[in-house]
Parts: C-alpha cells; structure tokens; sequence
C-alpha cells in the first residue's frame, strides 16, 4: 500500500491540530475530508462566529470540512461514511462514539499530549507541569470505548525544564505530534493495517515492571477556574511548579486581602500570576504574607520565600512586579490567600 491508497479523515480542533493536519497535507497523505467543532459565537454579544484553526488550515488546502453539532447525528454519520475512510486521526477533539470511530477498517487513532497511561484526561500538558514532571511525551493509540484508555501504538518522550511553562511545552509537543502521528501512519501502510499495539494493563507491567493493580495514575482532568486558585500553604517548589503548569492560560490565580490589623480600607481583589522564581530563602512568616525587598515582591510558602515576577490585576494588564509594586504603595498592608 502507498501514501496515495490511505483514505485519511483527520478531526481535530485547535492550533495544536494543525501541525499534524498540515504535516499530512505537506507529507503528500490522502486526507478526503476534516472533521472539527462548529464555529464559535464571539464578541461581547457573541454576534460574531470565529472559525476553528483547523477549518481555516483545511480550507485553505481545499479540503472539505465536516462540523458536526453532534457526533452521533444520522446526517453526519452517513456523510462521513461517504467518504469511505480506511483511518481516522484524531488530534485534540472531543470524545468519539463508537459508531464513529469503529467506522474505518483500519480503525481510528489519537494523538495525545503525554506518555499514557500516564495523564489521561483534557489537560495533560498543564498537569504533568503542574505534577513537577522533568518528562513528557506524545503517544498514539487506537480508540475504544473509554478515553484516552486505547492500545497504545508509538510513544515519543520530551524534556521538560525547570523554566519551562505551559507555552513551551505545548509548541515542543506539537511538533512531537506532527512527527508521531505521520510515523505511526506510515507503519500502519508498510503494514497494511495489521500495525502491532499494546493495551496499557500489559504496557504498565512491561515499561514500569509492575502490576497494573499497583501501578499509579497521574490523571489530567479539565481545568475550571477553582483549580487554578493557588494554595500557598504548601512549598515553594509546589507552588512554583503549579504557576508555570498554567502559564500563560488559563492562568494561576489568587487574592489580595487587607491584613486584619491593617487600617487600609479596600476591598479584596483577584490577581493572576504568570511567573515566579525560586529562592530558597527560608521562610517561617505565615503563607501568603508578602515581603518588598528593593522592588522585588516576595510571597511566603510553608519553607521559602517565592518571588512573583510577572501578575495581573483584575482589570489591568500583565506587568513586571516591579511596575506593580510603583502603582500598589500600601501593598505592606495586604497578605495573599
């Protein structure tokens, strides 16, 4: 079988998707047709529709675009059946029924942004970062009627540095996926569909010589705004590792309060943070008092003193802690909860 003979349909959603679509496009693969989400409503009265990065990639290449409201939708299920796929490849889109992904002889697979069984689950860039990990990856898999809990097919690993943040990670895990998800179709045609995958109980026991019984997951569950509260009544590693694992979006959060012996009167006020820097200052003050040290701001952990250097009022926009720190001269009066 060559490239030519592989009638590829491709789903995806966002930016990180169009790597991999545009590496099959450039990569000379039959891809007949694109399956995304519906344009979405925005605009302060959601008057105006922006397209899915992907439907902007396929239309520009002239590939016909599915946007299905619902996945199961006789209307849907049908067209696509008409294009009469030996794959499907999933990268970064909703969960599939099995009508759908059973449908190509040759099955469907998924791109996902870490090393399963390892983070399962929406945002597994955000919580490996989050999680402290110095290893992350790409894996593809065949779809089945759990997430993410598919017979896993190739895996690729990507170092994660101490600095590095959510930006960072996700444009090196891109590029990884662009490479993966076209090795893994190749193989699949050098071996005409007959491609060797393991299911993840065996690949526990084989890569981590365990029992899947005692093997622990790390999942990665979507993010709500709650989640991204940071708790600063932990160490400065752990706070540090979190701010990072949501940066730039969707953001770490917290609170300035007014001290209860303060005599300023304000009203508490939410302020993200997007960067941080370790100390390792020892720190005995309660967590989330603050300390100003010559325009630096200082935040109090349960063992170090964590230094903000990038945040973001309500309302205002990202600055330096120094800019903040000019503009906030009562800042003494406030602790971070």
């Amino acid at each position: 079988m060559e490239k030519k003979d592989l009638r590829i349909v491709f789903m995806g959603t966002p930016e990180f998707a169009v790597e991999t679509l545009r590496a099959l496009v450039e990569g000379g693969y039959n891809v007949v047709a694109v399956v995304t989400q519906p344009d979405k409503p925005v605009g302060r009265h959601g008057s105006v529709l922006r397209a899915p990065a992907v439907k902007e990639y396929a239309l520009s290449v002239g590939l016909p675009v599915l946007q299905p409201e619902k996945m199961k939708d006789p209307a849907f299920v049908e067209e696509l059946r008409s294009y009469d796929a030996d794959l499907q490849v999933v990268v970064a889109f909703r969960m599939l029924p099995e009508i759908v992904w059973a449908m190509p002889r040759f099955g469907t697979f998924n791109v996902h942004a870490a090393l399963l069984p390892q983070y399962r689950g929406a945002a597994p860039i955000n919580w490996s970062i989050i999680n402290g990990e110095t290893t992350t990856g790409v894996t593809t898999f065949f779809l089945d009627h759990d997430i993410d809990t598919g017979r896993i097919i190739l895996q690729k690993k990507f170092n994660i540095p101490d600095e590095a943040d959510v930006e960072y990670v996700y444009e090196g895990l891109m590029h990884l996926g662009s490479e993966i998800a076209t090795e893994t179709i190749d193989l699949i045609i050098s071996h005409n569909g007959l491609v060797t995958s393991t299911s993840q109980e065996e690949f526990i026991t084989n890569e981590f010589q365990v029992s899947s019984s005692n093997f622990q997951l790390k999942l990665a569950p979507k993010l709500f705004k709650e989640t991204c509260r940071i708790n600063w009544n932990q160490t400065a590693k752990n706070v540090y590792d979190f701010v990072r694992g949501l940066s730039p979006i969707p953001t770490a959060w917290t609170t300035l309060v007014p001290n209860a012996d303060s005599t300023v009167s304000a009203a508490p006020v939410d302020v993200k943070i997007f960067k941080t820097q370790k100390t390792v200052r020892t720190c005995s003050s309660v967590p989330g008092t603050l300390l100003v040290e010559k325009s630096h701001l200082f935040v109090a952990t349960t063992d170090e003193w964590l230094e903000v250097l990038d945040l973001q009022l309500a309302g205002k926009k990202r600055m330096p802690a120094r800019d903040f720190l000019n503009g906030f001269k009562s800042i003494a009066n406030f602790h971070m909860e």
